[in-house]
């Protein structure tokens, strides 16, 4: 098993980068967020990795954090779920994002996701639900007032014109605020939206 490589990004496409480790290219398939967070091409990078073996082939996949790593193996331990899906679920929804989605049973940002239909949704909260734990800012907010308030929140935004992604990113760090309104979330995502 490859578990991490360390070398120089010899080339960086749109969702994979070729890792030069000692004279040795390796191809390696990542997710846009991993992407984003790694070095520009000739730096040196490490990614923790994960090997997927099937009869014709080998493929690599690379992970900026262990942590994205992990939600990697929950989404291939779903039914029907494979690498490349898994990799697409990952490069749309932050990780809190989409623990988020998950534990609130919130079928619309699923399948929002390309390649997520309704019944893989459904199938993605019922066999990962029990797995995932809360984020910490989760903890102290009472569930049944926030699910409410962040869900009419990001159909209002829905509602103004952004897609269910763009709403649900502008809604990211809103949730670890005291109690926030929808409407206190609608304007904290549309000042977030503004500086973008």
């Amino acid at each position: 098993m490859i578990a991490y490589l360390e070398g120089k990004i010899k080339e960086k496409g749109t969702d994979k980068i070729v890792v030069d480790v000692n004279g040795i290219g390796f191809e390696v398939f990542v997710s846009s967020n991993s992407l984003r967070n790694l070095p520009e091409k000739g730096e040196i990078a490490g990614v923790h990795t994960y090997l997927h073996v099937r009869e014709d082939i080998l493929q690599i996949f690379g992970f900026n954090s262990l942590e994205e790593k992990e939600m990697f193996l929950n989404l291939l331990s779903v039914s029907k779920i494979g690498p490349k899906i898994a990799l697409s679920i990952l490069s749309a929804l932050s990780l809190d994002s989409l623990r988020k989605a998950i534990i609130m049973g919130d079928l619309e940002m699923i399948t929002a996701i390309p390649g997520i239909g309704k019944k893989g949704a459904q199938r993605l909260i019922l066999e990962l639900k029990e797995k995932l734990e809360l984020p910490d800012f989760f903890e102290n907010i009472p569930e049944q007032v926030n699910n409410s308030a962040y869900i009419e929140a990001r159909d209002a935004l829905v509602n103004l014109g952004y897609s269910t992604m763009e709403a649900a990113k502008a809604l990211e760090g809103c949730l670890n605020k005291n109690n926030l309104s929808a409407e206190e979330m609608i304007k904290f995502a549309l000042k977030k939206l503004a500086k973008c």
